[in-house]
């Protein structure tokens, strides 16, 4: 079964698409099938990143049925055993799926031959992008250590907290529940704590079932664009302030060093991790995808990758 890893953020030009491409080449290179999805809906570029030319064939051939399957849709990249679903050709509307196509798509998703799938998401916390990234149990948010981006991530992870909850109660028969508490959950501003003390405030024995349910996901932290001036314990205490008050799992993975030969090698269509293999944020990449490939032990992963 495959390992799907959906990579989202609170706002933009946190380097989602990077990383998407960084991780995705270093899982191929140990010998995995991966497939990258671009669902930046509107604003598509993965291909760029890759060094390819936009595909003809993706996710619009899926939708407007041109092909069977979305496997169909995936090509090969420069990168053997690596491959891409885009969504460039979509039509211009594609940012507002309809809610049964968003449905199909994730389907379609979950049953993708691949050992790893990473999707690419777009910024924000609208509908779609949180759908996309409760795909799977694991997310990886992306941040930089800026305050206003802390604060938008912080603002995503609630938001996404908040949708579970509320797909969890819809699904286990908690219709009733969710009306009885609807205002109250609007009154708490989303904030996850409140949100739990709420639902069992109407239903105390549903406490087990839905802290269980909750714990169930978990959330990968990593913080990119790091630069030496900055408190190097920042991801920890992040991952530490999250755990207290969430009821899901978090793991912070590491910080990328920032470095402006990442934008020059995006700028000039060249994966940095080719181009740049023994730099510090090539290695803090490398370390990131070992602990995504928890069963390789880290230094055994770097040394092989380098």
């Amino acid at each position: 079964m495959a390992e799907i890893y959906p990579i989202g953020g609170g706002k933009g030009g946190v380097g989602k698409s990077f990383i998407t491409a960084s991780l995705g080449t270093l899982i191929a290179k140990w010998g995995k099938k991966v497939v990258l999805i671009d669902l930046d809906l509107g604003a598509s570029n993965l291909h760029t990143l890759l060094g390819m030319k936009s595909p003809k064939i993706g996710l619009n051939s899926f939708l407007n049925k041109t092909v069977k399957n979305l496997e169909s849709t995936a090509v090969p990249t420069m990168i053997p055993n690596l491959f891409l679903i885009s969504s460039f050709h979509c039509y211009m509307e594609i940012a507002n799926l309809f809610y049964a196509q968003k449905l199909k798509i994730i389907d379609a998703i979950k049953k993708l031959p691949f050992d790893y799938i990473l999707l690419d998401l777009g910024p924000g916390t609208n509908f779609n992008t949180l759908d996309f990234f409760l795909t799977s149990k694991e997310g990886i948010l992306i941040c930089t250590p800026e305050p206003t981006s802390i604060e938008n991530s912080f603002r995503f992870i609630k938001t996404v907290y908040f949708r579970k909850l509320k797909q969890m109660m819809k699904k286990n028969t908690f219709d009733s529940l969710f009306k009885n508490t609807s205002s109250d959950l609007k009154r708490s501003g989303n904030n996850p704590p409140d949100i739990i003390e709420i639902v069992l405030k109407h239903a105390p024995e549903k406490e087990e079932f839905l802290r269980n349910k909750l714990s169930e996901f978990k959330f990968k932290l990593i913080f990119n664009q790091f630069r030496n001036n900055i408190d190097a314990t920042l991801g920890d205490q992040f991952e530490s302030i999250c755990n207290r008050h969430f009821y899901s799992i978090f793991q912070f993975l590491g910080n990328i060093s920032y470095d402006s030969r990442i934008h020059d090698a995006i700028f000039s269509k060249i994966l940095y991790i080719h181009k740049y293999p023994h730099t510090q944020s090539a290695a803090d990449l490398k370390k990131i995808t070992a602990q995504i490939m928890s069963k390789i032990p880290s230094a055994s992963f770097a040394k092989d990758m380098l």
